[in-house]
């Protein structure tokens, strides 16, 4: 498992190093990931890897994750309450953009896989 963390790690210290170095708008896990996707795109781990693993480990508390926003909201809450409408806005819109790219994504999909 460590290996496995270590890719990881590894990921999101590439995506962090390309971020500085080329003045990228985008957060550095956010690249680490896409170069975590592409290499596991690459190269399949087999099913016991030490990546496999400790991911599964990692998902069974990715509620913890939820933790500091929810502690973020009632500090602030007054900040958020003066902020109602627009925040409600946004998170609709979001949820709106997020909905409907997970929807084109399952129709590319399903037409990539009956196409093959």
């Amino acid at each position: 498992m460590l290996n496995g963390m270590m890719w990881l790690l590894g990921c999101q210290l590439v995506g962090e190093v390309l971020v500085r170095s080329l003045d990228l708008p985008v957060p550095g896990p956010v690249v680490g990931m896409v170069i975590l996707f592409a290499l596991l795109q690459w190269r399949r781990p087999e099913t016991g890897a030490g990546l496999l693993r400790i991911s599964d480990r990692m998902l069974r508390h990715l509620q913890l994750l939820f933790i500091p926003p929810g502690v973020g909201i009632v500090a602030y809450l007054g900040a958020v309450r003066n902020d109602a409408v627009p925040i409600t806005g946004a998170l609709l819109v979001s949820w709106l953009a997020g909905l409907v790219a997970v929807a084109l994504l399952v129709v590319l999909l399903t037409r990539r896989r009956s196409a093959s």
